[in-house]
Protein backbone atom coordinates (compact mmCIF):
# COMPACT_ATOMS: atom_id res chain seq x y z
CA UNK A 1 0.00 0.00 0.00
CA UNK A 2 1.17 3.44 -0.89
CA UNK A 3 2.56 5.62 2.11
CA UNK A 4 0.36 8.31 3.30
CA UNK A 5 1.85 12.13 3.94
CA UNK A 6 0.74 13.99 6.99
CA UNK A 7 1.44 17.03 8.44
CA UNK A 8 2.16 17.62 12.58
CA UNK A 9 0.76 20.81 13.64
CA UNK A 10 -0.17 22.30 16.57
CA UNK A 11 -2.01 25.58 17.94
CA UNK A 12 -0.88 26.45 21.40
CA UNK A 13 0.60 22.83 21.72
CA UNK A 14 -2.77 21.24 21.07
CA UNK A 15 -1.19 19.30 18.52
CA UNK A 16 -3.01 17.48 15.65
CA UNK A 17 -2.40 15.37 12.52
CA UNK A 18 -3.33 16.56 9.52
CA UNK A 19 -4.27 14.20 5.98
CA UNK A 20 -5.32 15.98 2.93
CA UNK A 21 -7.59 13.22 1.35
CA UNK A 22 -9.35 16.07 -1.38
CA UNK A 23 -7.59 14.33 -4.44
CA UNK A 24 -7.19 10.92 -3.00
CA UNK A 25 -9.55 9.53 -0.12
CA UNK A 26 -8.33 7.99 2.82
CA UNK A 27 -10.26 4.98 4.64
CA UNK A 28 -9.72 6.22 8.39
CA UNK A 29 -11.78 4.55 10.77
CA UNK A 30 -11.78 4.44 14.76
CA UNK A 31 -9.34 1.55 15.22
CA UNK A 32 -6.65 3.63 12.40
CA UNK A 33 -7.36 6.38 14.18
CA UNK A 34 -6.30 5.84 17.80
CA UNK A 35 -3.27 3.92 16.07
CA UNK A 36 -2.05 7.27 14.72
CA UNK A 37 -2.62 9.25 18.02
CA UNK A 38 -0.99 6.85 20.35
CA UNK A 39 1.68 8.81 21.71
CA UNK A 40 4.23 5.83 21.90
CA UNK A 41 3.45 3.43 18.84
CA UNK A 42 2.04 6.18 16.59
CA UNK A 43 2.92 9.48 15.52
CA UNK A 44 0.76 10.91 18.38
CA UNK A 45 -1.90 13.96 18.86
CA UNK A 46 -4.89 15.21 20.55
CA UNK A 47 -6.69 14.79 17.14
CA UNK A 48 -6.83 14.04 13.67
CA UNK A 49 -7.76 16.80 11.19
CA UNK A 50 -8.72 15.49 7.54
CA UNK A 51 -9.01 17.69 4.83
CA UNK A 52 -11.43 16.93 1.95
CA UNK A 53 -13.61 18.48 -0.80
CA UNK A 54 -16.06 21.29 0.42
CA UNK A 55 -19.81 20.02 0.32
CA UNK A 56 -21.29 23.54 0.54
CA UNK A 57 -20.96 26.95 -2.15
CA UNK A 58 -18.38 29.33 -0.71
CA UNK A 59 -16.30 26.45 1.93
CA UNK A 60 -12.66 25.88 0.76
CA UNK A 61 -12.26 22.79 2.35
CA UNK A 62 -14.15 20.24 4.45
CA UNK A 63 -12.33 19.34 7.88
CA UNK A 64 -12.96 16.19 9.56
CA UNK A 65 -12.03 15.48 13.17
CA UNK A 66 -11.50 12.39 15.08
CA UNK A 67 -10.34 12.55 18.67
CA UNK A 68 -7.49 10.15 19.82
CA UNK A 69 -9.92 7.66 21.23
CA UNK A 70 -10.82 7.26 17.19
CA UNK A 71 -14.66 8.84 17.66
CA UNK A 72 -15.47 11.67 15.11
CA UNK A 73 -16.11 15.57 17.31
CA UNK A 74 -18.05 18.14 15.59
CA UNK A 75 -15.99 21.44 16.17
CA UNK A 76 -11.81 22.19 16.94
CA UNK A 77 -10.86 26.07 17.20
CA UNK A 78 -7.16 25.39 17.36
CA UNK A 79 -7.51 22.58 14.71
CA UNK A 80 -9.55 24.76 12.59
CA UNK A 81 -7.02 27.80 12.64
CA UNK A 82 -3.93 25.27 11.76
CA UNK A 83 -6.17 23.88 8.60
CA UNK A 84 -7.46 27.05 7.47
CA UNK A 85 -3.59 28.92 7.41
CA UNK A 86 -2.42 25.76 5.71
CA UNK A 87 -5.17 26.38 2.88
CA UNK A 88 -4.67 29.84 2.76
CA UNK A 89 -0.77 29.25 2.11
CA UNK A 90 -1.72 27.04 -0.54
CA UNK A 91 -4.31 29.55 -2.40
CA UNK A 92 -2.33 32.68 -1.23
CA UNK A 93 -5.22 34.41 0.40
CA UNK A 94 -5.69 36.01 3.85
CA UNK A 95 -9.42 34.63 4.11
CA UNK A 96 -10.74 31.10 3.95
CA UNK A 97 -13.85 29.31 5.07
CA UNK A 98 -13.50 25.94 6.62
CA UNK A 99 -16.65 23.87 6.85
CA UNK A 100 -17.27 21.17 9.00
CA UNK A 101 -19.98 18.80 10.96
CA UNK A 102 -20.64 22.24 12.71
CA UNK A 103 -21.01 24.52 10.19
CA UNK A 104 -18.53 26.71 7.60
CA UNK A 105 -16.50 28.62 9.60
CA UNK A 106 -14.64 32.20 8.26
CA UNK A 107 -11.05 32.09 8.94
CA UNK A 108 -8.53 35.59 8.14
CA UNK A 109 -5.29 36.27 8.93
CA UNK A 110 -4.50 38.27 11.90
CA UNK A 111 -1.68 40.59 12.48
CA UNK A 112 1.32 39.01 13.75
CA UNK A 113 1.33 36.00 11.80
CA UNK A 114 -2.15 35.12 14.16
CA UNK A 115 -5.16 33.77 12.56
CA UNK A 116 -8.43 34.63 13.98
CA UNK A 117 -11.79 32.56 13.34
CA UNK A 118 -15.39 33.00 13.28
CA UNK A 119 -16.35 30.26 15.43
CA UNK A 120 -20.09 30.94 15.22
CA UNK A 121 -22.55 31.67 17.72
CA UNK A 122 -22.19 30.73 21.44
CA UNK A 123 -25.31 28.50 22.01
CA UNK A 124 -26.81 28.70 25.49
CA UNK A 125 -30.39 27.08 25.37
CA UNK A 126 -30.42 23.51 27.22
CA UNK A 127 -31.04 21.37 24.13
CA UNK A 128 -28.46 23.41 22.74
CA UNK A 129 -25.78 21.66 24.52
CA UNK A 130 -27.71 19.25 24.23
CA UNK A 131 -28.42 18.41 28.04
CA UNK A 132 -30.40 14.92 28.66
CA UNK A 133 -32.83 17.36 30.87
CA UNK A 134 -33.97 20.90 31.06
CA UNK A 135 -31.43 23.04 33.26
CA UNK A 136 -30.68 26.43 33.91
CA UNK A 137 -27.06 26.65 31.98
CA UNK A 138 -25.88 29.28 33.75
CA UNK A 139 -26.18 27.53 37.20
CA UNK A 140 -25.71 23.83 35.66
CA UNK A 141 -26.75 21.41 39.02
CA UNK A 142 -23.46 19.13 38.45
CA UNK A 143 -19.77 18.65 40.60
CA UNK A 144 -17.41 16.32 41.72
CA UNK A 145 -14.78 17.28 43.89
CA UNK A 146 -13.87 20.97 44.27
CA UNK A 147 -16.10 21.10 41.16
CA UNK A 148 -19.60 22.53 40.90
CA UNK A 149 -21.78 25.12 39.68
CA UNK A 150 -21.47 25.09 35.90
CA UNK A 151 -21.95 27.05 32.95
CA UNK A 152 -22.81 25.00 29.67
CA UNK A 153 -22.35 26.19 26.52
CA UNK A 154 -22.20 24.66 22.87
CA UNK A 155 -19.60 26.21 20.37
CA UNK A 156 -20.01 23.25 17.70
CA UNK A 157 -19.78 20.80 20.95
CA UNK A 158 -20.82 20.66 24.17
CA UNK A 159 -18.84 22.22 27.25
CA UNK A 160 -19.22 22.19 30.68
CA UNK A 161 -16.99 25.47 32.48
CA UNK A 162 -16.25 26.08 36.37
CA UNK A 163 -15.04 28.44 37.95
CA UNK A 164 -12.12 28.37 40.84
CA UNK A 165 -9.80 30.32 42.78
CA UNK A 166 -7.03 28.84 42.01
CA UNK A 167 -6.51 26.69 38.46
CA UNK A 168 -3.50 25.12 39.24
CA UNK A 169 -4.96 23.09 42.34
CA UNK A 170 -7.66 21.56 40.56
CA UNK A 171 -7.04 17.96 39.52
CA UNK A 172 -8.32 18.01 36.22
CA UNK A 173 -7.30 14.36 34.99
CA UNK A 174 -9.10 13.05 38.05
CA UNK A 175 -12.40 15.30 38.02
CA UNK A 176 -12.14 15.69 34.31
CA UNK A 177 -13.55 12.04 32.85
CA UNK A 178 -16.18 11.82 35.84
CA UNK A 179 -17.67 15.13 34.81
CA UNK A 180 -17.30 14.73 31.11
CA UNK A 181 -19.64 11.42 31.69
CA UNK A 182 -21.93 12.47 33.88
CA UNK A 183 -25.51 11.22 32.52
CA UNK A 184 -26.60 15.10 32.41
CA UNK A 185 -24.73 15.34 28.67
CA UNK A 186 -25.94 12.66 26.22
CA UNK A 187 -23.14 13.78 23.81
CA UNK A 188 -20.39 13.85 26.77
CA UNK A 189 -18.68 16.79 27.53
CA UNK A 190 -15.39 19.01 27.70
CA UNK A 191 -15.04 19.98 30.97
CA UNK A 192 -12.71 23.53 31.43
CA UNK A 193 -11.60 25.21 34.87
CA UNK A 194 -11.37 28.82 34.51
CA UNK A 195 -9.97 31.47 37.20
CA UNK A 196 -10.61 34.98 36.51
CA UNK A 197 -7.65 37.45 36.61
CA UNK A 198 -8.82 40.30 35.57
CA UNK A 199 -12.56 41.23 33.68
CA UNK A 200 -9.67 40.95 30.43
CA UNK A 201 -7.43 38.16 31.43
CA UNK A 202 -8.50 34.45 32.17
CA UNK A 203 -7.03 31.18 33.05
CA UNK A 204 -8.24 28.20 31.90
CA UNK A 205 -6.81 24.47 31.74
CA UNK A 206 -9.21 21.22 29.92
CA UNK A 207 -10.37 18.50 29.45
CA UNK A 208 -11.06 17.82 26.00
CA UNK A 209 -13.54 14.55 25.88
CA UNK A 210 -11.94 11.55 24.04
CA UNK A 211 -8.48 13.05 24.47
CA UNK A 212 -7.80 14.02 28.14
CA UNK A 213 -5.81 16.89 29.30
CA UNK A 214 -4.28 19.32 26.30
CA UNK A 215 -2.20 22.20 26.67
CA UNK A 216 -5.15 23.82 24.43
CA UNK A 217 -8.96 23.89 23.61
CA UNK A 218 -10.33 26.66 21.03
CA UNK A 219 -13.72 26.18 21.58
CA UNK A 220 -12.78 25.79 25.18
CA UNK A 221 -11.15 28.91 25.56
CA UNK A 222 -14.55 30.53 23.73
CA UNK A 223 -16.62 28.54 25.83
CA UNK A 224 -14.86 29.64 28.69
CA UNK A 225 -15.29 33.80 27.78
CA UNK A 226 -18.77 33.20 27.31
CA UNK A 227 -19.49 31.61 30.52
CA UNK A 228 -17.37 34.47 32.30
CA UNK A 229 -19.22 37.33 30.85
CA UNK A 230 -22.62 36.02 31.40
CA UNK A 231 -21.78 35.53 35.09
CA UNK A 232 -20.48 39.09 34.71
CA UNK A 233 -16.78 38.38 35.63
CA UNK A 234 -15.46 39.60 32.59
CA UNK A 235 -15.70 41.73 29.74
CA UNK A 236 -17.11 39.70 26.43
CA UNK A 237 -13.12 40.60 24.85
CA UNK A 238 -10.62 39.08 26.92
CA UNK A 239 -7.26 36.87 27.04
CA UNK A 240 -7.45 33.42 27.98
CA UNK A 241 -4.35 31.66 29.00
CA UNK A 242 -4.06 28.13 28.61
CA UNK A 243 -1.31 25.91 29.82
CA UNK A 244 0.32 26.11 26.14
CA UNK A 245 -0.10 30.09 25.54
CA UNK A 246 -3.07 32.83 24.84
CA UNK A 247 -5.70 33.17 22.99
CA UNK A 248 -7.94 36.21 22.13
CA UNK A 249 -11.64 35.74 22.38
CA UNK A 250 -14.07 38.44 21.74
CA UNK A 251 -18.16 37.36 22.10
CA UNK A 252 -19.34 39.68 19.63
CA UNK A 253 -22.73 41.82 20.29
CA UNK A 254 -24.25 39.52 17.07
CA UNK A 255 -23.33 36.84 19.40
CA UNK A 256 -20.51 35.48 17.44
CA UNK A 257 -17.13 34.19 19.21
CA UNK A 258 -14.04 35.79 17.42
CA UNK A 259 -10.82 33.34 18.55
CA UNK A 260 -7.13 34.63 17.12
CA UNK A 261 -4.46 32.63 18.18
CA UNK A 262 -0.99 31.39 16.31
CA UNK A 263 -0.37 28.30 14.38
CA UNK A 264 2.74 26.34 13.92
CA UNK A 265 4.03 23.25 11.69
CA UNK A 266 6.04 20.91 13.57
CA UNK A 267 7.27 18.11 10.98
CA UNK A 268 6.03 16.32 7.98
CA UNK A 269 5.84 12.45 7.05
CA UNK A 270 4.29 9.39 6.02
CA UNK A 271 3.29 6.46 7.11
CA UNK A 272 1.73 3.03 5.34
CA UNK A 273 -1.59 2.16 7.27
CA UNK A 274 -0.26 -1.39 6.99
CA UNK A 275 1.76 -0.75 10.06
CA UNK A 276 -1.67 -0.61 12.13
CA UNK A 277 -3.12 -3.48 10.64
Amino acid sequence: MAATPFLKMHGLGNDFVVLDARRVPISLDARLARAIADRRTGIGCDQILVMEPPRSAGADVFMRIRNAEGGEVEACGNGTRCVAARVMEELGRDRVVVETVAGLLEARRAPGGLVTVDMGEARTHWREIPLAREADTLHLPIGAGPLHDAVATNLGNPHATFFVRDVESVEIERWGPVLEHDPIFPERANIGVVQVLSPTSLRFRVWERGAGVTRACGTGACAALVAAARRNLAERRAEVILDGGRLEIEWRGDGRVMMTGPTAISFTGSFDPAVFA
